[in-house]
């Protein structure tokens, strides 16, 4: 026989207070004293009370969670992104939800209602597009978004993203100042603005130097795609001697295709450079040269932008991290004095 739910009026009853203060005491940041505080939370453990988020948003306005919506986990950056986000969230008195989403229409719009449903107070996107009709469902229910390692042109979101077309001109001229001619371009997925911006750098900063890829050849962020493209780019004897490979994700499997498969030397034969620093870009069985993308910084500045819009404090803002070359060993040491 199932246990009737314990109510607020019962816990004020028990703890001598009003239903008011029981309410502040369960609603981070609000105003009630230690003693009380603590008589409201003695009486709400001996009842079994728990507090219904949902309930007091529809009694608030403000359901203390953050809906997450992200389109892939393969790619080690993400997971690791959201374990920081959910960090600095909760310790900000913040709870996180997290939906998985195909980066299609449909799909993004039936997760986004449910988070509506949910009375969330705010909302994170991860490698996913928002259409203008969720932008505009959003915004006329009060609730901001904020687009974490994508950008969009809309003036109404916000978006904290790598510096990536800064990022793709600091490997180009790497890559140029290693003595490489042959340079191809494994690129992130033309369709999202972080691949289109990585690899725009690129290209610009090969043409100041009177420089043009051998190859740039949109590898989907997917595995399976870079290998196939490295098998068709490096199987043949007018290869190129260097790669830049749109993120990491990718450009360890191509590593993979290249020493494993076709036999060659990294850096030796060919030099392959990332994007993102992830974990195993580290490891010495890769020791990736990377572009590292400021995992902590992104997630600080994603925070705080979206609580500063649920707070009414700041209005839609982009913001760039700049991203620092980390030279390992799958390219040629650059001395950077030049001596």
């Amino acid at each position: 026989m199932s246990k009737e739910k314990v109510t607020l009026s019962e816990v004020a009853k028990l703890a001598g207070v009003s239903q008011s203060a029981v309410s502040r005491a369960f609603t981070p940041g609000s105003s009630v004293s230690q003693k009380t505080r603590d008589r409201i939370e003695a009486a709400a453990e001996e009842l079994g009370y728990r507090p219904n988020p949902i309930a007091r948003a529809m009694i608030t306005g403000r359901s203390r969670i953050i809906g997450l919506v992200v389109a892939y986990l393969e790619n080690q950056f993400y997971p690791l992104a959201i374990e920081r986000l959910s960090r600095a969230l909760q310790a900000r008195g913040y709870h996180i939800l997290i939906f998985l989403a195909e980066n299609q229409e449909d799909d993004v719009t039936r997760v986004v209602d449910e988070l509506l449903d949910y009375r969330v107070d705010g909302i994170i996107t991860a490698s996913v597009a928002i259409t203008n009709d969720l932008t505009t469902r959003c915004e006329d229910a009060g609730i901001p978004i904020v687009m974490f390692n994508r950008g969009q042109d809309d003036n109404r979101l916000s978006s904290v993203t790598s510096d990536n077309l800064a990022g793709g001109r600091t490997v180009a001229n790497f890559l140029v100042a290693c003595g490489h001619e042959r340079i191809a371009h494994i690129a992130g997925w033309q369709g999202s603005s972080t691949g289109r911006d990585r690899a725009r750098g690129f290209t610009e900063a090969l043409a100041e130097h009177g420089r043009e890829p051998c190859a740039v050849l949109d590898g989907k962020y997917s595995t399976d795609v870079a290998r196939q493209l490295a098998r068709e780019l490096f199987g043949s004897a007018d290869r190129p001697d260097a790669v830049f490979v749109g993120n990491d994700h990718m450009a360890l499997p191509v590593m993979d295709v290249l020493r494993f498969e076709l036999g060659l030397s990294v850096p030796g034969d060919v030099a392959v450079v990332g994007y993102d620093d992830v974990p195993v870009a580290g490891w010495p069985t890769y020791d990736l040269t990377t572009v590292r993308q400021s995992v902590n910084r992104m997630v600080e500045a994603t925070v705080e932008t979206l609580l500063g819009r649920v707070e009414g404090h700041t209005e839609p803002t982009r913001i760039l991290i700049p991203g620092d070359l980390i030279q390992r060993g799958s390219t040629r040491k650059l001395d950077p004095f030049g001596t």
